[in-house]
């Protein structure tokens, strides 16, 4: 075992000796968490399971929490096999150890703070929240966040505009003022995500159906709101609003009926409940399906036929190409509208299904037999044909009754090599804006380590103010290339990394997303830099009021990070206030991979 130590102590200095050899624009402050990276790296490139069952047999470290200091644990490891012995240790030298074994958690924990501001109160880790449109024009948003816990606000570059990102940093920073603590600015940078393009629209149609139970009776009929062209809708919830004649509607009196045949030819009648000069509000208690210029008449109390109007124009529907497995979709790189395939009278395809692409260097990387993953994983293809303009997809993954693609859908090719540039034309564009305005930027689908090495330039070493950088690791490449990804970022301060959980999850296998971000924590700690635990966390509590118990499960894991983040959504403020006490009970159990024994409960035995 003595034997197998030194053989491994030996390579992790020489790793480290050429590490820094190769990275000689470090920053100071990242210096010993690149060489305790470099000394962990070159220990987990062998299968040390063999050792660490020798080490337990004889009641010695097993090397399982080493992350931190992986050096010193080594070596205290091999002084206590020394002493078994009957061997004098020697020393290690002082400059040795990058960190001891009693001063790491100082260390991430100064890291932590310089990034996402200090420790909150009774809670390790720092709580992040991504902030919806409505909190630029909603100052109460920003201050109901705040109060429930929030300690950064993440400002989404890829939705909005730059004076609506301003207005939601500096509602942020009244609340923080307010509440008499600081909270983080966090914005980040779309990055070159490939999406797909415009999807011709589908027909201008509407349709309402009331509420049922489970045995078919109505519990609750169809609001549908009448108004003159260009007239908002009520600010009660309504299922449908159709835009009418203004001086037909202003005959309409309450208890009255409109009558009309639907699309199916079924006719349907909507009882008036409320009118006025601007809209009035009909129940309907069948199910109807209507377009532009469907015929609706009036049915005056006393039952006689009055005047009739029609459906004027309305929204079309938004565009949806169905696919199947074994159908094919084509990714173009012609701008206009993608559209389904077009079939027979027989439903012989004649035209494939087509999309255009946002990335237009994609088209001369893909190769035959590429898998390509749409719409979050959502759907599955391969490549079957390519040239300069179109990539053939074959489907093999999707909804038994046909998936449905639409616009601004993600485009993952998780074999392919891209090789585009990490910050886009509109990315340099975004960052005037964030360096007036954020604390922290965020640089999406980091590919390669250069792109990081972009950012930096970008945001420089020299500033009055400190800018910090969260690199999103979300692609199979960047996973495959962690160390050196890590050791870009670590040429500045302050820096820390996002576990991009959804797009990670398509691009590496759903299968595998459990072990990815365990090895991404485990690197990031070895070299000290914080993690964000990132993508649907308590998704369905922030959504619908009510997580589930997987999402709680999760929640605990995410303990293990320095930040958590969550989605926007109508009950985030409950979402963060349960985050804020699942993690406040796991920290007392669990540090990183460290399983604290506070007392238990549960762990009183009866003495009689």
């Amino acid at each position: 075992m003595l034997e197998h130590l030194d053989a491994l102590r030996a390579e992790m200095r020489a790793l480290e000796d050429a590490t820094l050899a190769r990275h000689r624009d470090l920053h100071p402050l990242q210096r010993p968490g690149a060489r305790n990276l470099a000394h962990y790296v070159a220990l987990r490139r062998h299968d040390l399971r063999d050792l660490q069952a020798r080490l337990r047999r004889h009641g010695l470290s097993s090397l399982g929490r080493l992350e931190p200091y992986a050096l010193a644990t080594v070596d205290a490891v091999r002084r206590a096999i020394q002493a078994l012995l009957g061997r004098p240790a020697a020393e290690a030298r002082g400059h040795d150890h990058p960190v001891s074994l009693d001063d790491h958690h100082g260390r991430l924990e100064a890291q932590t703070e310089a990034l996402f501001g200090p420790r909150p109160a009774g809670r390790r880790a720092r709580l992040m929240v991504t902030l919806p449109t409505e909190a630029a024009a909603s100052a109460s948003l920003a201050h109901e966040l705040v109060a429930a816990g929030m300690d950064v606000a993440r400002v989404n570059c890829a939705h909005d505009d730059a004076d609506a990102w301003r207005a939601m940093a500096a509602h942020v920073r009244a609340a923080a003022a307010h509440v008499g603590r600081p909270v983080r600015v966090l914005m980040d940078l779309a990055g070159p995500k490939l999406r797909t393009g415009d999807v011709a629209p589908g027909p201008a149609v509407v349709r309402w159906s009331p509420a049922r139970d489970a045995r078919g009776q109505t519990t609750r009929a169809a609001r549908v709101w009448l108004s003159p062209e260009r007239v908002v809708r009520p600010d009660e919830p309504v299922d449908a609003v159709l835009p009418v004649d203004r001086e037909w509607l202003a005959a309409l009196r309450v208890g009255e009926v409109v009558e009309l045949d639907d699309l199916r030819g079924r006719r349907r009648r909507l009882e008036v409940v409320a009118a006025g000069p601007d809209g009035a509000m009909v129940l309907g208690r069948e199910a109807a399906w209507v377009e532009p210029g469907t015929l609706l008449v009036r049915r005056r109390g006393d039952g006689h036929r009055g005047a009739s109007t029609t459906v004027g124009r309305l929204p079309a529907a938004e565009g949806r190409i169905v696919l199947r497995r074994g159908d094919t979709l084509v990714l173009t790189r012609d701008p206009r509208p993608g559209r389904g395939a077009l079939t027979d009278a027989d439903g012989r395809v004649l035209v494939p299904a087509a999309v255009p692409c946002t990335l237009p260097e994609v088209f001369g990387r893909v190769k035959p037999g590429d898998p390509v993953r749409l719409d979050d994983g959502r759907i599955g293809g391969v490549a079957r044909r390519v040239d300069a303009d179109a990539i053939e997809v074959e489907i093999v993954h999707a909804s038994p009754e046909g998936s449905r693609l639409g616009a601004d859908k993600g485009v993952n090719l998780p074999d392919t090599r891209l090789d585009v540039p990490g910050l886009t034309p509109k990315d340099v564009e975004d960052f005037a804006v964030a360096e007036t305005v954020a604390d922290v930027v965020g640089l999406s689908f980091v590919d390669d380590p250069r792109d990081v090495r972009d950012l930096w330039r970008l945001v420089g070493h020299d500033r009055a103010r400190p800018l910090g950088v969260v690199v999103k690791v979300e692609t199979k490449h960047a996973f495959a290339h962690l160390p050196d990804v890590l050791l870009a970022a670590m040429e500045g301060h302050p820096v820390g990394v996002m576990i991009a959980r959804g797009d990670l999850a398509v691009e590496c296998g759903f299968e595998r997303l459990a072990e990815v971000q365990e090895e991404i924590l485990w690197m990031c700690e070895a070299a000290h830099v914080p993690v964000v635990w990132a993508t649907q966390v308590l998704e369905t509590m922030t959504k619908k009021g009510q997580p589930t118990r997987a999402e709680i499960t999760d929640a605990a894991m995410s303990a293990r990070a320095e930040c958590v983040m969550l989605n926007k959504g109508p009950y985030v403020a409950e979402a963060l206030r349960l985050l804020d006490d699942v993690l406040r009970r796991m920290q007392a159990h669990q540090s990183k991979k460290h399983a604290l024994l506070r007392p238990l409960s549960i762990s009183s035995l009866d003495e009689a």
